[in-house]
């Protein structure tokens, strides 16, 4: 029987709520812990022991100031994704940091006729695979990306954000 590569253990998820009208911290650790487990297994990728990812949850306000520094956006958005370092092969300890505006993700959510924790548990995939290098830039990456998205939503019970059917 052919030896299969270990599990990356999941993260530790450190979460601080700055601002917004969020659920409680300990609810939305479980959210990300649940969102994060299962983003890993078909990704094949490898976390170093100990590793951590932190979660920002604030609001409108912060994440554009974040974003006109950071991006040179000068408006919100509903997720921003800050890699930590990684040799390409293993990430951490630092995983990474992602920052949420709860404004824009509700907004968003309500556009969509989509539950909220459903909604920002498709962030908190998205945010994740940013850490681990995937992008969307390119259209070729795109369809990568959010394959992927699509098919971790779905072994959540949550329906295709790009307009497939429900799980």
């Amino acid at each position: 029987m052919p030896k299969s590569e270990p599990r990356s253990p999941l993260p530790e998820v450190d979460v601080k709520v700055e601002a917004g009208a969020w659920p409680s911290a300990a609810k939305l650790k479980t959210l990300a812990r649940r969102a994060i487990a299962a983003a890993l297994p078909p990704l094949a990728v490898r976390l170093a022991p100990g590793s951590e990812v932190s979660l920002l949850f604030t609001d409108d306000a912060h994440i554009r100031l974040l974003n006109r520094q950071y991006r040179s956006k000068d408006k919100p958005t509903n997720v921003l994704s800050f890699p930590g370092p990684s040799d390409g092969r293993v990430f951490g300890p630092l995983v990474g940091d992602l920052v949420f505006a709860q404004e824009t993700i509700a907004r968003e959510a309500e556009i969509e006729a989509t539950p909220f924790e459903d909604h920002l548990t498709h962030l908190v995939v998205h945010g994740f695979l940013h850490l681990l290098g995937y992008d969307h830039e390119a259209e070729r990456e795109a369809v990568l990306m959010e394959g992927l998205e699509t098919s971790i939503l779905a072994g959540l019970g949550i329906a295709d954000p790009y307009g497939g059917e429900a799980a």
